[in-house]
């Protein structure tokens, strides 16, 4: 089994920012879409951004589309995702994974909580 690596969260007032990263191994990272998910209390995992590996291409769920950004750096195996303008429905715990995930590479996640 294979983790990958968040971190970056944190406690933040309502409009503050994060930013998180993810890095997983290069065997893992090459090549693939690399996505962002969260899962909010009471709620099953839900996927939130995703980018491509060639062009960049990136797509986000309408809940943070403007506020949040992902990114990666293929020399450094690292995913990001910038979060701007945090809700405290935003508050859960963030994953990275491949996209489509694999159960195999799921980590840790990291914390995020936005107060009011």
């Amino acid at each position: 089994q294979v983790q990958l690596l968040e971190s970056g969260g944190g406690l933040v007032k309502a409009g503050g920012s994060l930013r998180l990263s993810c890095t997983a191994p290069e065997r893992i990272f090459r090549r693939q879409n690399m996505a962002w998910f969260r899962r909010r209390s009471g709620n099953d995992r839900e996927f939130v951004a995703v980018i491509s590996w060639i062009s960049n291409t990136t797509y986000y769920i309408d809940p943070v589309k403007g506020r949040f950004t992902i990114s990666r750096d293929n020399v450094k195996n690292t995913v990001y995702l910038q979060m701007q303008s945090l809700k405290p429905e935003d508050t859960g715990l963030y994953y990275c994974n491949t996209h489509p995930e694999r159960d195999t590479y799921w980590g840790q996640g990291t914390q995020v909580t936005v107060s009011s």
